[in-house]
């Protein structure tokens, strides 16, 4: 039971903490609206996290396991479709939110090495290599350079979005980083191969 009971805190805790990192950002957050909105003392939150710092790095650590897409996929289009769960998923996640607008302060909490963007950029990386084996990559693609390309371009299009539309456009954003991207560096026959659509990111 007691284990339980600090798992519900734990799980209420990091909730709490995503909604007002993803509201707040990092410096307007405090332990203390931690701890009133997820109905808990202070002391519940010292004891399973050191600090909001510590906190703040298990959420933005802990986002690739809430992007599976929703059908099985490889090399290319299984890269276009951890980018589109994440886009479909986001406005709907209170931890996307949050490192969505972590990204912005991240440096006051992780250290450069262990920063988001190097985190999805190794995620991406895997995909293209795998593509790169199935050669759906023309001949001579910098694999590094366009994961780092694609991250870049997924943040700078969830920043636009969050503005313009409160994140409602961003599957398609996405899909437009890709339908440019694919052009330059896929072999034709992949391009034609890859599918876009709701379907390819939408967890039922």
């Amino acid at each position: 039971m007691k284990q339980e009971r600090a798992e519900r805190t734990r799980a209420a805790l990091i909730e709490a903490a995503a909604e007002e990192f993803a509201e707040q950002g990092f410096a307007g957050t405090s332990v203390m609206k931690i701890a009133d909105r997820a109905g808990v003392t202070l002391g519940a939150v010292y004891f399973h996290f050191r600090n909001k710092g510590e906190l703040a790095r298990h959420i933005v650590a802990g986002q690739p396991e809430l992007v599976v897409p929703p059908n099985p996929s490889r090399g290319l289009q299984h890269a276009v479709d951890v980018t589109l769960t994440w886009a479909c998923q986001l406005p709907e996640s209170p931890v996307l939110r949050a490192g969505a607008r972590l990204v912005w302060e991240q440096e006051q909490f992780t250290p450069a090495e262990d920063n988001s963007h190097r985190q999805w950029t190794e995620i991406i990386l895997e995909d293209l290599r795998t593509a790169r084996t199935m050669r759906e990559l023309k001949a001579g693609t910098d694999v590094e350079a366009l994961a780092r390309v694609v991250v870049n371009a997924c943040t700078g299009a969830q920043m636009h979005s969050f503005v313009e539309s409160a994140h409602a456009d961003l599957p398609r954003r996405v899909e437009e980083i890709w339908e440019c991207l694919l052009q330059a560096v896929a072999v034709p026959s992949a391009v034609k191969r890859i599918e876009f659509g709701e379907a390819r990111g939408r967890v039922a």
